[in-house]
């Protein structure tokens, strides 16, 4: 296991374009709103726990099902690139739920599937098929305590950025995302082919 900042760094920009906390304010803001209050905690460590078993224990149950990590990637490609499509043109991926309340909000449909949703879990078991275990598991870190802070501080947020602020950043992270996704499925492919 080597830590390596390059991977950290591109470990931590993917997971951030996919998670898209800023760009997710609204949804937080109005989860919040209709459920009265939020956990930022228990999200936080909810979406930390999925996330890293899912790094640990998603290969495993690939291979029960016959599947490689290589197909999953391509597969997960297809995933983001629509996930990126949906944030490029705003198209909200979430759908109200009339029946939130203040125990169950923070797990879901804050912790999964907003924060640790098919897309993130994609990208993670994607990540694992090109990077070290290690600087994954710190980039998971990184984004849940991004997470942490965003969720803590949303309505100062969305006061400072505005709703142009928010809607800019979640279009710039949707291009980013956009170029991951193709990145990822050129990347694998190849990998398939091999």
């Amino acid at each position: 296991m080597k830590i390596d900042i390059k991977e950290i760094l591109t470990a931590t920009m993917v997971l951030f374009a996919v998670i898209d906390i800023v760009g997710s304010i609204p949804i937080v803001l109005k989860l919040r709103k209709k459920a009265g209050h939020i956990q930022s905690e228990k999200a936080a460590l909810v979406a930390l726990i999925v996330m890293t078993l899912f790094v640990f224990v998603g290969e495993s149950i690939l291979g029960v099902i016959g599947i490689n990590v290589y197909e999953f990637a391509v597969a997960g490609s297809f995933i983001l690139f629509f996930i990126a499509l949906e944030m490029i043109l705003g198209v909200s991926l979430f759908k109200d739920d009339d029946t939130l309340s203040k125990k169950t909000v923070s797990v879901f449909p804050l912790a999964f599937p907003l924060i640790a949703g098919p897309g993130t879990l994609t990208s993670l078991l994607a990540l694992r098929a090109e990077y070290d275990l290690m600087n994954i598991l710190i980039a998971v870190v990184l984004n849940i305590l991004l997470v942490y802070l965003v969720l803590k501080t949303s309505r100062h947020i969305e006061r400072f950025l505005g709703k142009n602020g928010i809607a800019i950043i979640h279009k710039v992270f949707g291009v980013i995302l956009l170029a991951i996704a193709v990145k990822l499925f050129t990347a694998n492919i190849q990998e398939l082919f091999k």
